[in-house]
């Protein structure tokens, strides 16, 4: 929570953002998007930067607050892996984000800013600043593509921006560890960033007349309904903030659950890094998105006293067009509080320390009393507790029984058997210890699953190499033991093919998640189940069901064992899969691309 210099901290020098600001309120003249060279007198010229602004539209179709899946051929970071489940993303915004890649020219100004080792910088202000977000997300895409991984890295500016995404929006920036680039400036009572909060049919009728004083710039002669519009955002805002805030506190009363099939719960979520302008010169820095949710809230409840309500609404409108004065005058002051400590926040200046005053002015001056700053450290709380969860996890258990199970699959291999086979035969005293250690891995992953299934654990997790690998290591040897206790147990006569209803979720997760590192196409990475498809394959032998797909399946058998540098212990001579390949598949369903060498 110390004072520190902002631009430093946000990695953009001042200068940058206070001409961002400018740009985003440039005039566009109905262009979609205006690029501008800035180049700091003390940096050098490989450092330089060009903006790219996009103008905002006032069109009440834009301001929709209906959301949809993200577009994940353009956006395929943008989800939860695991739960195999895409972001969803305001919908109007992806729209004019899409219509705006058939512009050559924009595509033509970021592919050229990248060859010339510029850095690009995003920025928009009200509606126009979700278009930022969209480009700024496509070019990380872009870059992540890229082997050399020689582009630097993009950043996005926003004043004033509505909120775009839900929590699979914030979660999936955070685990490819995006967030650090996406930069929000909010005024305290710019009624704007909470839009989103609010159900569109509850402003539909007020918003438009709203909208219309924005784009003029000027106030009108017609009546618009400030105070209507106002407390209707806000109220719905209160809705979402206190539902979240009994969520963040642990509550477990069924009437939260029950709250959701009555009220309509905006899903809209803040992500990234906030930076709250108060009005008197002071900026609070927040990254935790649970806290920037409850300071939307707790900070737009206004404090003055003595005002017509009509006109302290009227302030609340205003305020969204009052970003480049706020921003770069706060700029200047250099008064900068950055709550990352939250759990710290003190209650009240009566218990606050020496160190915290500064914190307590801070949220003083955004009106946060002690029930906002309670939320605060319960965010602040549940953060770390999905680390305490993530330490909780017995690696070294893991580890030590995935050590002894490959001990197993080496004995198993060297009598000539093959682990799978040994393992489904079960006619040894090790077989039945294998099993033992393959439910203890089990229920560890299992648990772990669980846990991501909740999100109870950190956003970066799926991402962690160290994970990753761990849990491609676990499921490339000991799938192949469930599915031969599948097998062994006649399941698939009761439940169908192992990959149709029997394969767990501690498998489908973690070959997700190195798919999604190594960039591979869905499937790619199902060496794991070799054994499951053998399986099938041979029933159907059996049964004699050559129908047409068979011979397809056979060949693309072959060819996934055809890429494996390593094929284990599958060429064994005494293999399910080499006692069906030699003896009952007949040989018109063989390609002659693969040659059995049988292992000695």
């Amino acid at each position: 929570m110390a004072t520190e210099n902002l631009g430093a901290v946000l990695g953009v020098e001042e200068d940058l953002i206070k001409k961002a600001s400018e740009r985003a309120f440039k005039s566009h003249k109905d262009k979609p998007f205006l690029s501008e060279k800035y180049k700091s007198s003390a940096s050098s010229s490989s450092s330089s930067s060009l903006i790219i602004s996009f103008a905002p539209s006032w069109s009440l179709s834009d301001w929709h607050s209906d959301d949809t899946k993200i577009d994940l051929s353009l956006f395929p970071s943008l989800r939860s892996i695991g739960n195999d489940e895409p972001a969803k993303v305001h919908k109007a915004s992806l729209s004019r984000f899409q219509s705006l890649l058939t512009n050559q020219s924009f595509q033509s100004e970021v592919d050229k800013a990248t060859k010339d080792g510029k850095r690009i910088v995003f920025t928009g202000h009200s509606s126009g600043a979700p278009m930022a977000i969209l480009a700024t997300l496509w070019k990380l895409e872009l870059d992540r593509k890229q082997t050399d991984r020689r582009s630097i890295s993009p950043v996005c500016l926003t004043f004033g921006s509505p909120l775009i995404g839900n929590h699979i929006f914030s979660h999936a920036t955070k685990r490819e560890n995006w967030s650090r680039f996406f930069i929000h400036f909010v005024l305290r009572y710019d009624i704007v960033p909470r839009i989103s909060l609010a159900p569109f049919s509850s402003v539909e009728r007020t918003i438009d007349p709203i909208l219309q004083v924005l784009s003029r710039n000027r106030s009108s002669s017609e009546p618009v309904g400030y105070s209507e519009f106002y407390n209707t955002v806000v109220k719905n805002v209160a809705t979402v903030a206190s539902h979240q805030a009994c969520n963040l506190m642990g509550s477990t009363n069924l009437l939260l659950e029950t709250v959701k099939n009555f009220v309509v719960l905006s899903s809209y979520r803040p992500f990234g890094t906030f930076v709250v302008c108060t009005g008197n010169g002071k900026l609070v820095v927040m990254k935790n998105s649970e806290a920037v949710l409850q300071v939307l809230f707790h900070s737009a409840v206004l404090s003055e006293q003595g005002e017509q309500a009509e006109e302290v609404a009227k302030k609340t409108v205003w305020q969204h067009l009052g970003y480049v004065e706020e921003v770069q005058g706060s700029l200047e002051m250099q008064d900068v509080v950055y709550l990352d400590k939250l759990e710290e926040v003190p209650l009240s200046r009566d218990n606050c320390s020496n160190n915290a005053e500064n914190v307590d002015s801070a949220l003083n001056d955004l009106g946060l009393g002690t029930r906002a700053r309670l939320c605060l450290r319960a965010a602040g709380e549940l953060e770390k507790q999905k680390y305490r969860n993530q330490d909780k996890i017995d690696k070294a258990k893991a580890q030590s029984t995935m050590k002894e199970l490959e001990e197993y699959r080496e004995i198993s291999r060297i009598q000539g058997v093959g682990y799978y086979d040994a393992f489904k035969l079960q006619k040894d005293s090790k077989d039945f210890q294998a099993n033992v250690k393959r439910l203890v891995l089990a229920g560890l992953w299992d648990e772990i699953i669980e846990m991501l299934k909740r999100y109870d654990l950190p956003d970066e997790f799926e991402g962690n190499p160290e994970w990753v690998t761990m849990g491609t290591e676990f499921r490339q040897l000991v799938e192949p033991l469930d599915i031969a206790n599948y097998y062994r147990h006649l399941k698939n006569e009761d439940t169908g093919p192992y990959m149709d209803r029997g394969r767990p979720k501690r498998y489908r997760y973690t070959q997700r998640w190195v798919e999604h590192m190594n960039r591979l196409e869905k499937g790619a990475s199902s060496e794991s189940c070799f054994w499951a498809e053998t399986e099938e394959l041979v029933s159907k032998t059996n049964k004699k069901a050559f129908d047409g797909d068979f011979k397809k399946r056979v060949e693309k058998l072959e060819e996934d064992l055809n890429k494996w540098s390593e094929k284990g212990d599958v060429l064994l001579a005494e293999t399910t899969f080499m006692k069906w390949w030699n003896g009952k598949l007949p040989q018109d369903y063989k390609s002659g691309k693969f040659v059995c060498q049988t292992v000695l």
